[in-house]
């Protein structure tokens, strides 16, 4: 029972620290958040699994995670207010030509992470051709250009 309730808070420790961090995706992670994410996940091991390196313990844990995050998907879509505290909002970065600085720097974004996207996918190169620029809950950076 002890590795269950460590692999709990564990989870929802991590689950605070990452969303309290910002969101990023796979495709935007730096060697830096590489390096983090491989430190963390062998700190992360060590505080669940104790002394105990059992193949009986880790699939205790790996199964508490799994039904961790399967209750989680189950609260979102019944409370949305759980929803948008556990996944955040989407985040306006630039409306009709007008960067929101204080938007960027909250989500911890540069312009250029913003136009790097607007090129990807509209094939714009100025922020004044760009509608909006919308950070999605996921992490990736939706833009709808100028008509």
């Amino acid at each position: 029972m002890e590795s269950v309730i460590r692999g709990l808070s564990i989870y929802f420790a991590l689950l605070v620290i990452i969303r309290l961090s910002g969101r990023r995706t796979l495709a935007q992670m730096t060697p830096f958040d590489l390096v983090i994410l491989l430190v963390v996940s062998e700190t992360t091991q060590q505080a669940m699994l104790g002394d105990d390196f059992s193949i009986t313990n880790a699939i205790v844990l790996i199964l508490t995670l799994f039904l961790a995050d399967i209750l989680l998907s189950y609260l979102k879509s019944w409370s949305p207010l759980a929803a948008k505290v556990i996944d955040g909002v989407p985040t306006i970065l630039i409306a009709n030509g007008v960067a929101d600085q204080e938007a960027m720097r909250g989500c911890r974004l540069q312009m250029e992470d913003v136009l790097e996207a607007a090129r990807n996918q509209q094939g714009v190169e100025s922020v004044k051709d760009i509608r909006f620029a919308i950070l999605e809950v996921s992490g990736a950076i939706s833009i709808i250009k100028n008509q």
